[in-house]
């Protein structure tokens, strides 16, 4: 499905398409990535971090498994090498990178045990993995803004769907764009991350940033629910 439809990631999320991007999660990375003069952006897309880190004096290499956004990474250049990849299979030497990043990724990802052990095999002891997810509990299947008048008084309220219930769904993200999320409770993921030696150090649940907000404006009554999760996790494995 991502190969069939890079094309609307690219259009639509990169190259100051998409506010989220621009306004809340690349200065966020930008931040978290400071000094890092490795880093490896894992399911890099078309390469908009990896650029954006490259002009910052770091050594970047980015890996996706999708031709489609690497050939156009390539074309967009900016520094970063890239390398067609899977994040479970990670070809490269163990303690390669000062940071890890991988952005929005693992909610796409099946063999997610796999993924994280490669990320701490890579990340030299002491580096960092700065994780972005969509907010697992907040953007669970089946849930939303819900505008009830179905009772009196009417009531607004966010429905979290069925969060503990590790599922795939295949998504219409747009008319005719259909994109396989898989959903798991965040402890799923901690509880990986610290048995492969990854310690959080930092968690951020942002409000949806204004430019966002202006665009949907359906979420001004929701600015108080986060679409993203953020942590950044340090490798204490000594390989």
């Amino acid at each position: 499905m991502w190969e069939d439809h890079a094309s609307w990631w690219i259009d639509g999320f990169t190259d100051g398409a998409d506010p989220e991007y621009e306004e809340q999660i690349l200065p966020l990375a930008a931040a978290e990535l400071d000094g890092a003069d490795s880093i490896l952006d894992i399911g890099c897309g078309d390469g908009q971090i990896s650029r954006m880190m490259a002009a910052r004096g770091a050594h970047v290499t980015g890996i996706d498994p999708t031709w489609n956004q690497i050939s156009v990474a390539h074309k967009r250049g900016g520094g970063p090498g890239y390398l067609r990849a899977t994040a479970d299979q990670l070809p490269f030497a163990d303690a390669s990178f000062d940071a890890t990043v991988a952005c929005l990724v693992f909610e796409h990802i099946d063999a997610v045990d796999a993924a994280i052990a490669e990320v701490a095999r890579v990340t030299k002891p002491g580096g960092r993995f700065c994780f972005f997810l969509n907010h697992p509990l907040l953007q669970t299947p089946g849930s939303g803004w819900i505008d009830d008048h179905m009772i009196d008084p009417p009531e607004q309220y966010w429905r979290i769907g069925p969060y503990l219930v590790e599922s795939e769904s295949i998504e219409q993200v747009e008319l005719g764009v259909y994109i396989r999320f898989i959903h798991r409770p965040l402890s799923r993921y901690l509880n990986a991350l610290t048995e492969r030696g990854l310690t959080l150090e930092r968690m951020l649940e942002p409000a949806p940033p204004a430019g966002f907000l202006e665009r949907a404006p359906e979420y001004f009554e929701a600015a108080t629910i986060p679409r993203l999760m953020y942590l950044r996790l340090r490798n204490d494995v000594d390989i």
